[in-house]
């Protein structure tokens, strides 16, 4: 079976900044480990996400995709790839169209929690600041882009504390990001995140992580911010498996599956959580998480159990080649990861 890893252009064409510049470098990397891995069991190629990419795919004949791919603008933009390999019925890792666009669209996403009774943050949206004066919301408050991920848009003084910095950052977010801005709740509480695998019946929730935000300079905000990830990660505490008492553990593992179920999710993805007086709240879906070799969340986890990083990249690629073996009937032939 011939594997294409498709990754995205440079981002730092369309984000011209720091935020743009630390993404095309990050995937670069994520891009040349999945390759790597891939390739103790298949022959695998990378090709770009570019206008030519079905043509090339047909060219090369390749069986399959593994999906790395982000997109780079519109609103829709983690559904770019998985809607035009749908078009041409060409496999890929990964949700579908509408689960990422649900998921990344955190506005959808609230809704779609609070649809499925799961706990999610209040949250107010607008289009232009005038329409701050409707909002019933408790301060503080997190003002963040309703669709980028890595924390793009997030700073240190996104937390808010009366209208008048709420105001000042809205006005930024809309002048910079895709409108209508997001306005959520804080949740002052313990952070986790928890990663997802498989399909159906078929899950494996990994070890929950606990993040401690006590160690970061006192003047950061305890949350992650884009300056807390990117340039403040060495004084964050990683805690695996996650210091939480025993039940409140289990409603963190059962409300990610529920969270992953709602949403239509695939193969993989990574549920953040805060936890305040013992009821986890959802803060974001990640239905594509990073799977940089050496600081994603996800890899972390999954090493916990001993899954190491080729073994997950494999267990992802067999997941989905399970899903369209069902859907299809088709005989394949699958390898399972000896660690998995």
């Amino acid at each position: 079976m011939k594997i294409a890893v498709v990754t995205d252009k440079s981002r730092a064409e369309i984000l011209h900044n720091e935020e743009g510049l630390l993404e095309d470098s990050f995937k670069e990397s994520v891009g040349k480990a999945v390759v790597k891995a891939l390739k103790s069991r298949y022959d695998v190629i990378r090709i770009p996400f570019e206008e030519n990419l079905i043509e090339r795919i047909r060219k090369e004949k390749v069986d399959f995709v593994f999906n790395l791919c982000n997109g780079i603008q519109g609103e829709s933009r983690l559904s770019q790839l998985p809607s035009l390999l749908e078009k041409y019925g060409i496999p890929y890792t990964g949700s579908g169209p509408l689960p990422h666009n649900i998921a990344y669209n955190k506005i959808f996403s609230g809704k779609a929690l609070q649809a499925a009774s799961i706990p999610t943050p209040g949250f107010f949206t607008c289009m232009k600041v005038e329409e701050l004066s409707a909002m019933d919301l408790t301060y503080p408050l997190l003002v963040k882009p309703k669709n980028e991920g890595s924390s793009r848009g997030i700073r240190d003084d996104s937390l808010v504390h009366n209208f008048e910095e709420l105001t000042k950052k809205v006005k930024h977010l809309l002048e910079h990001y895709d409108p209508p801005a997001l306005i959520n709740e804080y949740i002052d509480g313990k952070e986790f995140t928890v990663g997802v695998l498989g399909n159906g019946q078929e899950l494996l929730t990994l070890p929950v992580m606990g993040i401690d935000f006590s160690n970061l300079p006192l003047k950061f905000r305890k949350f992650y911010s884009f300056e807390v990830k990117h340039h403040y990660d060495d004084y964050v505490r990683f805690q695996i498996p996650a210091q939480v008492e025993h039940h409140v553990e289990e409603k963190i593992r059962a409300t990610a599956e529920a969270a992953f179920k709602a949403l239509g999710l695939r193969d993989y993805a990574r549920i953040d959580m805060r936890v305040m007086d013992g009821k986890p709240y959802v803060i974001e879906v990640n239905s594509l998480p990073g799977l940089h070799q050496e600081i994603s969340d996800l890899v972390k986890m999954a090493k916990v159990i001993g899954i190491g990083y080729e073994d997950l990249i494999l267990h992802i690629m067999d997941s989905a080649r399970r899903r369209y073996e069902h859907l299809s009937g088709a005989d394949y032939k699958i390898q399972t990861s000896p660690a998995v």
